[in-house]
């Protein structure tokens, strides 16, 4: 095995692993569909996720995510418990889908990788969210679910088709919602007025 394709269903768990960042279940659903259909291989002690059982339960929470994220106060409540849920799903995602790997490297690289990005991209969504919350009374939220969702679906399938490409635009846009992110934290704090002091 070259590194090429070592490389590869790293590539495909960890950018698939973002996208568990995004939507937990809508991912994996993916991942299990295709699972099943037989267009990814997944590692040995994962065959259940490619099963008609497996997708058509993921297939049903992946609808219920995706609607209770446009429901008001929900989407806040749902952040709060996500992100473990998320690294933990990330960490599967990607542990599912590398299958030449021994078993140390296998669950290092999963649980660093893929659960970390995950926690990652659900991080920096849970923290775009309260600041929509903040600013916007909560109005904008659903505009961010909807850019949530489409993330997902792209990048999973991004990742299905072309996983370095996707890798390379997970990477990308991390690194850009970071960077947004950090300077609107910050805005308000370089912005502060300053205090009148009266004349002596």
């Amino acid at each position: 095995m070259n590194a090429l394709e070592a490389l590869l269903p790293i590539a495909l768990g960890v950018a698939l692993a973002a996208a568990v960042g995004l939507r937990v279940f809508l991912p994996l659903c993916a991942l299990s569909l295709a699972g099943w259909m037989g267009w990814v291989e997944l590692s040995e002690g994962f065959v259940w996720l490619g099963s008609w059982q497996a997708l058509v339960m993921l297939s049903v929470a992946a609808v219920v995510e995706v609607a209770a994220y446009y429901l008001p106060g929900i989407d806040n409540a749902l952040d709060a418990i996500a992100t473990p849920v998320a690294v933990g799903a990330g960490t599967l995602a990607t542990a599912a889908v590398i299958t030449d790997l021994p078993p140390l490297v296998k669950w290092t690289t999963a649980v660093i990788a893929g659960g970390g990005m995950a926690g990652l991209t659900q991080g920096v969504t849970s923290l775009l969210r309260l600041k929509s919350t903040a600013t916007t009374g909560g109005l904008a939220n659903p505009i961010l679910a909807t850019g949530e969702l489409g993330g997902a679906v792209l990048l999973s399938i991004a990742a299905l088709a072309a996983p370095l490409l996707a890798l390379g635009l997970v990477m990308a846009s991390v690194w850009s919602a970071t960077r947004w992110l950090r300077r609107r934290l910050r805005r308000p704090l370089n912005h502060e007025p300053i205090p009148h002091r009266p004349l002596q």
